[in-house]
């Protein structure tokens, strides 16, 4: 396949931001860069768009070369094209996010990447590129996305209590939330069934929750009004 242009042209890439919940931390997954420029230097996953490739098979090829994570969901997060943004050239971005549960999921760094870790979000090492950016964009993102779409199910173990619930919530925001507004609402919205089991450990035991499939689905396609 051959081309001929009469004007210069940019090059595409994508990069993906993985949030994952550890414990009751937000991470983000890095990538130590094998390659220059910024070599040495932490990133997000991503790489270069192949001809024949879109850019969400680009964004999960780019992500399972690098970090070893095949993940089910992404969705596409902005596009940034400064004209400085990359040292080599003209390269404009096509962002994604996901979220996955941290403990679920086994990093294997291969191609040009020497590492891939998980960093608390808000204290990640000096990002290449722009990706410092990219990442403020994407904390944005799912701040705003808690509020008119259910978050947890891709973050939170099969049965939950609601102190966790809310504590997922917490950690999104960036900010404490009442307890007695939050379980209100929450239950009010009616995508949670209780599982009659309690939780164990030190302290009173508190009544364990799951998510109903149908109604999670349901709210996710439709969207909905969660005020927190």
């Amino acid at each position: 396949m051959s081309f001929t242009y009469a004007y210069a042209r940019p090059s595409v890439t994508v990069d993906c931001v993985v949030f994952g919940l550890d414990g009751a931390d937000l991470s983000v997954l890095l990538i130590e860069r094998g390659e220059e420029p910024f070599a040495g230097q932490w990133a997000l996953p991503g790489g270069f768009v192949k001809m024949d490739e879109d850019l969400e098979r680009a964004a999960r090829r780019e992500l399972e070369e690098e970090t070893g994570l095949s993940l089910a969901w992404l969705e596409q997060l902005y596009t940034f094209g400064a004209v400085d943004r990359d040292p080599r050239g003209r390269v404009i971005t096509v962002a994604f996010f996901a979220l996955v549960k941290t403990l679920d999921q086994a990093l294997a760094a291969s191609t040009d990447a020497r590492d891939a870790r998980w960093f608390p979000a808000d204290a990640t090492p000096a990002l290449a590129f722009d990706h410092a950016e990219i990442l403020r964009v994407a904390r944005e993102r799912l701040r705003g996305k808690v509020t008119w779409q259910p978050v947890g199910f891709e973050l939170l173990p099969e049965r939950f209590t609601l102190t966790r619930l809310q504590r997922l919530y917490e950690t999104v925001l960036g900010r404490a939330l009442d307890k007695r507004n939050f379980r209100r609402k929450v239950l009010a919205l009616g995508l949670l069934q209780e599982t009659g089991q309690r939780s164990s450990g030190a302290g009173r035991p508190a009544a364990l929750y799951r998510f109903d499939r149908e109604a999670y689905a349901r709210l996710s396609a439709e969207g909905f009004v969660f005020e927190l």
